[in-house]
C-alpha cells in the first residue's frame, strides 16, 4: 500500500474511530451516572478524553510508515 493510500485510509479510519469513540464515551458516563458525584467527574472526564490519544498514535505512526 502506498503511503498517501494510508494516509487516506487513516484518516477515514481515524475520523470513524473518533466519532464511536466519543458516543462510547458519553454512553459509558451515562450508564456509569458521573454526573453523581463531582470527584467521578473530576476523574471520569480527562481520562476518556485523553485514553483516545494511545489508539490514535498507533494508527498516525501506521499511516507515516514508508513505503515497501
Amino acid at each position: 500500500m502506498t503511503l498517501r493510500t494510508r494516509k487516506f485510509v487513516g484518516a477515514i479510519a481515524l475520523l470513524v474511530f473518533l466519532t464511536v469513540y466519543a458516543l462510547a464515551a458519553m454512553m459509558v458516563a451515562i450508564v456509569l451516572q458521573v454526573s453523581a458525584s463531582k470527584l467521578t467527574e473530576l476523574l471520569y472526564y480527562p481520562i476518556a478524553g485523553l485514553l483516545w490519544v494511545l489508539p490514535a498514535m498507533w494508527l498516525v505512526k501506521w499511516m507515516q510508515r514508508p513505503d515497501v
